[in-house]
């Protein structure tokens, strides 16, 4: 099975390297999902990647809540996520101008060295896509950018004459790999994928097997649902990471979002 005719239209219009890179990832190992690695030891870390890496096709890390973080375990880390097939997906939420997210990428993370993958919001304006597009530069690599066009929290703030403004200026950008969607409202997310095109990818926190409302206001829905509204990637945090058998919740969610994938292929 070759990428380009499970994504059809999303393989041709997407000419983004990294995009496809994720593309392809995705049909290799037969999974949308994306794990949110929220845990704040190194050890844990491991220990999580180790167990759920032949699932998931995307890792996303937060660096900075890493109690232990060193550079070289933090490398050794990501060396193992390559092991395992994974992209990894930093997951900043960079919103300064070009120049300073320029920087950001850099520091004492060097973040621009082992990310594939940013989130960033857009109200600095679309300069930011280019700051982080040129930190890649910088190291001879190449990533792509993640514009957050919904959240699934309550009350979050990006409305939909906001979400429209980042659509817009994203999909004109070739720097943009996509957009962040919520996964817990399918309408919703119909909506963005009607406005983003076939071009863009969109990933989708909010989900989750068990669907409902969970902690500090987060909410949950379908990932088969999801997939089939429009979602590209479905990142699961605690329904995979606090579970008693991560690797097992790990294939259930890999399974039900290849399925959704195949099945919207067949409707398409």
């Amino acid at each position: 099975m070759q990428a380009e005719d499970v994504w059809g239209r999303r393989w041709i219009e997407n000419s983004l390297p990294m995009a496809r890179s994720y593309m392809e990832v995705a049909v290799r190992k037969k999974s949308l999902v994306c794990l949110a690695a929220d845990r704040n030891t190194m050890d844990g870390l491991f220990e999580l990647v180790n167990a759920v890496g032949p699932y998931i096709a995307a890792l996303k890390t937060h660096v900075d809540l890493v109690d232990d973080w060193t550079s070289e375990r933090w490398n050794e880390f990501c060396r193992t996520a390559k092991e395992f097939d994974l992209l990894v997906f930093e997951d900043r939420k960079f919103a300064d101008i070009g120049g300073i997210s320029r920087k950001q990428m850099a520091g004492v993370y060097n973040i621009r060295q082992w990310a594939d993958l940013v989130t960033a919001h857009l109200i600095s304006g679309p300069d930011i896509v280019d700051g982080l597009q040129s930190a890649w530069s910088d190291v001879g690599r190449s990533g792509g950018v993640l514009l957050l066009a919904q959240m699934s929290s309550r009350g979050n703030l990006l409305l939909p004459d906001y979400t429209s403004e980042v659509v817009e200026k994203g999909s004109q950008h070739p720097g943009v790999f996509g957009f962040i969607g919520n996964g817990s409202r399918p309408e919703e997310l119909k909506l963005l994928r009607s406005s983003v095109g076939q071009e863009k990818l969109i990933w989708t926190p909010g989900v989750n097997l068990a669907v409902g409302d969970g902690e500090m206001g987060q909410r949950y829905g379908d990932p088969g649902a999801a997939v089939l509204a429009g979602s590209d990637c479905i990142i699961v945090g605690s329904g995979i990471h606090k579970s008693n058998d991560p690797a097992s919740q790990a294939q259930a969610y890999a399974e039900a979002s290849w399925s959704a994938l195949l099945e919207r292929n067949n409707g398409a």
